[in-house]
């Protein structure tokens, strides 16, 4: 079996610090990621061979093992070695995520309760008598928030935010589905930027100025002028899908609201919303002398009618 030394996959030293290990395993992770080199099998196999050595160093356990080992054997990368004279034995075609070197100490393909031991150390000591597996430590989560408006949301978004994870800054690119809700999470994996775990994004769709969410609705306040309102007109209202006509009914009144079925807001499945106008009566101002005249006449017409 060959001997896989992780210091020189991570390109550091035997003495790096966990810090040390973590922003070389960051480094090279960007550089080799499979999205980044599509095609690449010899990026894709340097991607794996830097996610195990990262496995291995991160971890205070197994690192101290793997050290204890190798320097037992005297080793150094590349060696041949077999593993039976060490109290070990394994079989090739394991997951697949790891090799045969790590599966051997880490996959429950130890030597058994016998203590097995070389050089003086005992190896069922540090490996675990019985070849009993390990269990994996629990992935990594960071959470956070990102507000979106209902016109990014509808159609969806890049975003480019920068985080501070373990105190140092990360840049993150979160790609906001078309549809997604408030409370829904966009998961980014770390392997993409270069961190162990995932960054859940919560996502909060934020109101605007006259457009505002009630579920799949959306709710739009639309100003009218009094002359629309009372004999009628037609509109067009912006929406995130676009504009919408609408005919402002004859004798409407402020506050009324108006709904237009199958307009609204469109979610993840498919599923959507009406639009609800609600009108809005304005005064204009910028009328002209002439204007204000008639609105003189009206209004002392109304008057002597009263």
């Amino acid at each position: 079996m060959e001997y896989k030394d992780y210091y020189k996959a991570l390109g550091v030293e035997k003495t790096a610090s966990d810090k040390e290990i973590k922003k070389a395993y960051r480094n090279l992770a960007k550089k080799y990621h499979p999205d980044l080199n599509p095609g690449d099998e010899a990026a894709q196999e340097k991607f794996k061979e830097i996610g195990e050595a990262y496995e291995v160093l991160s971890d205070p356990e197994k690192r101290k093992t793997y050290d204890t080992f190798g320097t037992s054997g005297n080793f150094s990368g590349g060696m041949n070695f077999d593993p039976s004279q060490y109290g070990y034995s394994y079989s090739t075609g394991g997951s697949g995520e790891f090799s045969d070197f790590f599966e051997m100490f880490f996959g429950g393909k130890g030597a058994g309760s016998q203590s097995q031991s070389a050089g003086g150390f005992d190896f069922s000591h540090i490996f675990g008598g019985g070849g009993k597996s390990r269990r994996s430590p629990r992935r990594q989560t960071y959470n956070t928030d990102l507000s979106v408006s209902i016109f990014d949301a509808y159609k969806g978004i890049d975003r480019n935010v920068t985080l501070d994870i373990n105190g140092e800054p990360v840049d993150v690119l979160v790609k906001v589905p078309a549809g997604i809700t408030s409370g829904k999470k966009v998961k980014v994996r770390g392997e993409k930027i270069g961190i162990e775990g995932d960054i859940l994004f919560k996502i909060q769709i934020l109101d605007g100025i006259n457009t505002r969410l009630d579920g799949l609705d959306i709710v739009k306040t639309e100003d009218i002028y009094p002359w629309q309102a009372l004999l009628g007109d037609k509109v067009l209202v912006q929406t995130p899908a676009g504009k919408v006509r609408i005919t402002v009914p004859e004798g409407t009144r402020g506050g009324t609201k108006l709904r237009v079925p199958n307009k609204g807001y469109k979610d993840l499945r498919g599923k959507t919303g009406n639009l609800v106008v609600q009108f809005n009566i304005i005064n204009p101002t910028d009328l002209t002398d002439e204007q204000k005249k008639i609105y003189e006449e009206l209004k002392n017409s109304y008057n002597q009618n009263k």
